[in-house]
């Protein structure tokens, strides 16, 4: 295993390969689904989870979409209302879906990883987060010492808020910042405190919560490298166990929201780039481990762990330790996974409760892989999570010859290994630490679908 887990920030290396790519939190990517993968195809796969007398754990997805306010960078599927009505009805709508998904499901309902994502799960009043959760423990049996986490606004939750979570059973959260600097916080509309954000933590860390993890984001508007360093030092003092530090992607024609959201007040690219770099160097210089992509750990996290033990995955909540999940997800536009299939929900509330109310699942589009998708997946997920990859495990797996199977684009690799963002040899391939934060790229090349239409230009930028 490479035990080297440090980056070398090269400007012009950066430069010279930041394309367009995916995230690949899933391969094939969300936009390569189709229509003709629809409810009565994910039912027969639920139903298939038995075949054999082995089934995967699960691991369960809840998009919860409704937000009290707007953030003017957010590129998320959410309802903006302060309208519990709202939420009632879809809570009601989530009890029909689990109680269908539950229905057609083969094999074991065992449940080692839960997590509520957004829009904002903690909208959700006391009683409506038991109702999700008692008609979740209804059907399904959350083991103990299970990861099961929900993302969190400080803004709007209290010590209460946070112990009633703990005794519902949550015990890793993901807590929303982006940036502490008050002019960056109204450019974007999310004001938030510091000391918001350190009673939610305080409050987590005193019932029992075994993970907190960060967000941040660099390249929003009136940020710079000193404003920014100033942000980290917060939150080096907040001390999270985890900090996820994305690139902020000007896109209004997609999300409108950005529409808000001046660009002349936007960092210039070296800005931004300064800014990465910065933030690099002092988490790294903190003691955090440089996980992948965007991700860094403490190095006793269990994501540090897992990497060091060659156990990391990732999937559609990022890096995860859990690997041979089955991933049911609900609500609007969640996507899950049973073995080789992907199935996503419809992203309205209209055409979700419509479906729902003439008994259907509500699927919209979903895919079912090829052997040609599965080898690639996992050599995308190898590179993704380890920064390596093993030939022969690939071939033993596969019942491939590697190098015959993949002479083009091992032929396209050369480039890189050249500006030595990757080094070739017989039995490996391995992202050097000049290549770490271009991984993204380097996994293009095993994209089948991008190298058949080269159009990258619906994904954001890698940096």
């Amino acid at each position: 295993m490479n035990s080297d887990k440090d980056i070398v920030f090269d400007t012009k290396l950066i430069r010279r390969f930041d394309v367009n790519g995916p995230r690949y939190t899933s391969y094939p990517t969300a936009d390569r689904f189709v229509e003709a993968f629809d409810a009565s195809a994910l039912r027969d796969w639920l139903a298939k989870r038995a075949v054999g007398g082995v089934s995967r754990p699960l691991s369960l997805y809840f998009h919860i979409p409704f937000c009290n306010t707007i953030c003017y960078y957010c590129a998320c599927n959410k309802i903006i209302t302060k309208d519990h009505g709202r939420s009632a009805k879809y809570l009601n709508y989530l009890d029909k879906e689990i109680e269908l998904q539950a229905q057609y499901l083969g094999g074991s309902r065992q449940v080692t990883q839960l997590h509520l994502g957004g829009g904002t799960p903690t909208f959700l009043s006391h009683d409506e987060m038991r109702q999700l959760m008692a008609s979740v423990r209804s059907r399904f049996t959350l083991v103990p010492n299970g990861e099961y986490s929900i993302e969190v606004d400080p803004r709007k939750v209290d010590f209460e808020t946070v112990k009633m979570l703990a005794d519902l059973g949550f015990n890793r959260m993901s807590v929303g910042v982006q940036d502490f600097n008050p002019e960056v916080q109204v450019a974007v509309n999310r004001v938030q405190s510091i000391d918001e954000t350190r009673l939610v933590m305080e409050s987590a860390r005193a019932t029992g919560f075994k993970s907190i993890s960060m967000d941040l984001i660099y390249g929003l508007p009136k940020q710079n490298a000193i404003s920014f360093n100033r942000t980290l030092e917060e939150v080096l003092e907040l001390s999270p166990d985890r900090i996820s530090l994305y690139s902020y992607a000007h896109l209004p024609g997609l999300f409108k929201p950005q529409r808000r959201i001046d660009g002349d007040a936007l960092p210039s690219a070296d800005t931004k780039l300064q800014i990465l770099q910065l933030a690099i160097r002092r988490l790294t210089e903190a003691g955090y481990v440089y996980i992948g992509m965007d991700h860094f750990a403490k190095p006793d996290d269990e994501l540090t762990v897992a990497q060091r033990q060659g156990r990391l995955h990732r999937n559609f909540q990022g890096y995860s330790t859990q690997v041979e999940c089955d991933l049911l997800a609900f609500g609007v536009s969640s996507i899950g996974k049973i073995g080789p299939v992907y199935s996503q929900n419809f992203k309205t509330l209209d055409e979700y409760y419509d479906a729902l109310d003439r008994g259907e699942l509500p699927v919209m589009r979903g895919i079912e892989l090829t052997a040609d998708d599965l080898l690639r997946r996992s050599i995308i997920q190898a590179l993704m999570c380890h920064f390596e990859l093993s030939i022969e495990s690939i071939e033993i797996a596969h019942l491939i010859n590697f190098r015959e199977y993949f002479a083009q684009e091992l032929d396209d690799l050369r480039e890189m290994q050249a500006a030595g963002l990757v080094t070739i040899d017989d039995q490996w391939i391995s992202v050097q630490p000049a290549g770490r934060l271009l991984v993204r790229g380097i996994a293009m090349v095993f994209d089948r679908y991008i190298r058949a239409d080269r159009e990258r230009a619906r994904y954001s930028k890698v940096i």
